[in-house]
């Protein structure tokens, strides 16, 4: 008998007021060496930490909608006109950062140059997912989803169907609501983004390429990733596909903290990189759409930037925070405020701006006409302003700068590589400012600096630049050994450089 039998009958022996059960189980072991028990142990304790999705599926799965779009057209003599590529491989590669599809040309579009007569047919033009938000019918999805969409299509996880009425759709954050008919529905429950932590499990139900009621799982990659402009995304590993889209991001407790939006992908296939807007953000907007119908936003008026290290640490701001104000708007509630391109905005309405993309979130979710404290830091101090919050109209786009130039008197050259000249009064009233040089050769350590020709000077190493004789002023003073810092406008513009010494 060898020593491993030996054991055992040993073990058998004083374990055998357990019974026969107990004996029985020992005796089917028998055959495995100490070192497979090990691993079978190991294996064992393993699978009891992973996560079993099974009951929040059966929990959330019948609050998982279905959604497919129709378009209606006219027929033409040989039928509908298709376009080059079908909508859904167009919303395949422009949502999900693959190829860039244009869209089609509207001469080209079927709907056009109809004769009378012709019949008018409806076709599928998309399919996505989404979720219940109430049991009276109002189901949340992606903007995307629904856009163009003569008719909207609902169905439940019991096959139930229906036709759906839009109640809006907000296209900066990708966020729509739609309500059916019905009542006594599974809603979901709205979970704490704050809670969510980078490595927490999280499992998706949608309809990948249509196939309905598909589950699949990961972990939280990162957070706040800002790839949009009002959005901070939840980043997963989560397998997302076209399809997916508007379907929801579900914790372990069987809550919902996300909308599952976009991907990242080279091949137009999952990566394993997927975002879905933070249900937060996603309920603010799915409050004002069924309350009014649209989003309702605030504005400041100016352009950001983000602020670089190298420019903090020279400006003496320290850390890398804030919002660099690039170009403030004539006539706006940051020049009424007296804001100025350059300004560091740090802190909005007494919240922190760690970063730029923190500063259209924060704005837009403040109620117009609001007035709010506004922190910047400004050549080397903080200060403090007020202004008055507007309502940010549909699609604005900033103005845009004349394009006529009076053509500069004599410049001076600077031992930095700069030839620059005084603006004359035609050009300040033109860019709205009181003072600054204007560039008109650069060469040298400046050249390496990004600055160029037509660029205006607004300020040099914290300090504010009025004319050529008060620049050379300043520059004589500089220890030219040091990085300076300058302010410089191009365009419409404002952004710093940092002049670095001749190594």
């Amino acid at each position: 008998m060898n020593t491993q039998h030996h054991s055992i009958r040993a073990r058998v022996r004083r374990w055998g007021a357990l019974g026969l059960t107990s004996v029985a189980l020992l005796a089917g072991v028998a055959t495995m060496t100490w070192h497979e028990a090990g691993h079978a142990q190991s294996a064992s304790a393993a699978s009891r930490g992973l996560p079993d999705f099974t009951d929040l599926v059966e929990q959330v799965g019948p609050a998982v909608v279905n959604i497919r779009t129709t378009e209606r057209v006219r027929a033409g003599r040989g039928g509908a006109q298709s376009p080059e590529m079908d909508e859904e491989m167009q919303e395949f590669f422009r949502r999900f950062f693959g190829v860039p599809v244009p869209r089609q040309d509207p001469r080209q579009d079927p709907r056009r140059n109809q004769r009378p007569g012709q019949e008018e047919e409806t076709r599928p033009s998309g399919v996505g997912s989404g979720f219940i938000l109430s049991n009276d019918g109002f189901v949340m999805t992606n903007a995307h989803v629904v856009e163009g969409a003569d008719e909207v299509y609902v169905t439940l996880t019991d096959k139930r169907e229906f036709k759906a009425k839009l109640i809006g759709t907000d296209k900066r954050t990708d966020v729509a609501v739609v309500k059916i008919e019905a009542g006594n529905l599974p809603a979901v429950k709205i979970g704490d983004v704050n809670r969510l932590k980078v490595g927490e499990w999280v499992m998706a139900i949608g309809s990948p390429f249509g196939l309905d009621s598909t589950v699949t799982a990961g972990i939280v990659s990162a957070k706040a990733r800002d790839t949009g402009e009002f959005i901070p995304f939840i980043q997963t590993d989560v397998a997302i596909n076209p399809g997916n889209s508007g379907g929801p991001l579900i914790n372990l407790r069987g809550e919902v903290v996300g909308i599952n939006s976009q991907i990242l992908s080279r091949s137009g296939g999952f990566m394993g990189i997927s975002f879905a807007i933070p249900i937060d953000e996603a309920t603010r907007v799915a409050d004002q759409l069924r309350a009014n119908g649209r989003v309702i936003r605030g504005r400041i008026g100016v352009q950001i930037g983000e602020v670089t290290k190298d420019v903090a640490e020279s400006l003496g701001l320290g850390k890398a925070v804030g919002a660099l104000v690039r170009s403030v708007e004539t006539g706006g509630p940051a020049e009424k405020g007296g804001l100025e391109a350059g300004d560091i905005i740090t802190r909005f309405d007494g919240k922190p701006i760690d970063k730029a993309g923190d500063l259209p979130r924060i704005v837009g979710n403040t109620k117009p006409g609001s007035k709010v404290s506004v922190q910047v830091f400004r050549r080397g101090s903080t200060r403090d302003l007020s202004l008055t919050v507007v309502e940010l109209e549909p699609d604005q786009r900033p103005r845009r700068q004349s394009q006529t130039e009076p053509k500069p008197p004599a410049g001076a050259t600077t031992a930095l590589g700069l030839t620059v000249s005084d603006l004359t009064d035609a050009q300040k009233k033109e860019l709205k400012i009181k003072g600054g040089v204007r560039v008109d050769a650069v060469d040298g350590a400046a050249a390496r600096a990004g600055l160029r020709e037509g660029d205006v000077i607004l300020s040099v190493a914290n300090n504010d630049v009025l004319d050529v004789k008060q620049f050379e002023g300043l520059l004589a003073k500089l220890d030219k050994s040091r990085t300076i810092n300058v302010l410089y406008r191009r365009g419409e513009w404002a952004q710093y450089a940092l002049i670095r010494p001749t190594r």
